[in-house]
């Protein structure tokens, strides 16, 4: 039995569910297989957008919107305004059906969605149209966070999947940036201005202190990372706790079977020790009766 099939499997499961259904499976492979039920063990329980859109890879749904991305991205390299809109007025229709039809599946499964929920599921779909690494990982089923495209800059893909090794296509960086599908025709516009506009003179000294945008994204990125951290911080810790929670029942079955055969021990010695003054009740009976008997042949 491999990991990544195992995986793939508790990812379908919903996240309510998934701690009883991981344990459930660790312990049935443990025997057989400590390395495996560590790695099961250690599985990320999903969070709803991720789980929906593991539903919808585990149903091959996501493969139309993967073969949209090429396009889309191929019209933003050329910045192509016609191909642009018509692209952008696909991608939306897809993005559409496939976040109902999540929402159909999480439905199906007893466990509704929120339309928070669903807005991840949409930006989940739309990084994978926008990168193909992306796209892999959304394709493999084995997500573990929604995913989020953020302007030119590759879709994050760290920590992403619950076994980065079985998906070598989906990884965090790309030979050529994604644009934007927005930035296409802005993009063409400055350029195409740029080569035919006279320069313009320079503009006066502002004297209010200027943004820096550069350094803005920089923060933001920081500050990103930062809640990127506390995140998994936060994640390791349920996981261990998870973790100990199970090693503690483990540790109580073993007592209650312990203690269950002691109580067993307890009623066997008990009955043993019933019928012993039963037998030697008979006796003392006995005895008295010969020694009744001895008396009166005496006489």
């Amino acid at each position: 039995m491999e990991f990544t099939d195992v995986a793939r499997e508790l990812l379908l499961v919903a996240p309510a569910d998934f701690v009883r259904e991981r344990t459930a499976r660790q312990r049935s492979v443990r025997k057989d297989d400590r390395a495996l039920a560590t790695r099961i063990g250690g599985l990320r329980k999903p969070p709803p957008a991720a789980w929906v859109v593991d539903l919808l890879a585990h149903e091959g749904a996501l493969d139309e919107a993967a073969a949209l991305g090429p396009s889309i991205r191929q019209a933003q390299s050329d910045a192509d305004p016609a191909a642009i809109r018509q692209l952008r007025q696909r991608r939306s229709e897809v993005v559409a059906a496939l976040a109902q039809a999540g929402a159909d599946l999480a439905s199906d499964a007893g466990h509704p969605v929120t339309p928070a929920v669903l807005e991840q599921v949409r930006a989940t779909i739309e990084a994978a149209m926008a990168d193909e690494h992306a796209g892999a990982a959304v394709r493999s089923g084995l997500l573990v966070r929604p995913l989020e495209s953020a302007g030119f800059e590759a879709v994050d893909l760290d920590g992403a999947l619950a076994d980065p090794g079985a998906v070598p296509d989906a990884w965090s960086g790309s030979d050529a940036e994604p644009i934007p599908i927005t930035s296409a025709r802005r993009s063409r516009k400055g350029s195409r201005a740029s080569r035919t506009a006279p320069p313009e003179p320079a503009p006066a000294p502002d004297p209010e202190p200027q943004v820096d945008p550069a350094a803005e994204r920089r923060a933001a990125r920081e500050a990103e990372a930062a809640a990127r951290t506390e995140s998994r911080d936060a994640d390791a810790a349920l996981d261990a706790a998870e973790q100990e929670l199970e090693a503690a029942e483990d540790r109580r079955a073993d007592l209650e079977r312990q203690l269950a055969a002691a109580t067993a021990d307890v009623e066997r010695a008990e009955r043993a020790r019933d019928e012993a003054e039963t037998a030697s009740d008979r006796a003392r009976d006995l005895l008295r009766a010969a020694q009744r008997h001895r008396r009166d042949v005496g006489r």
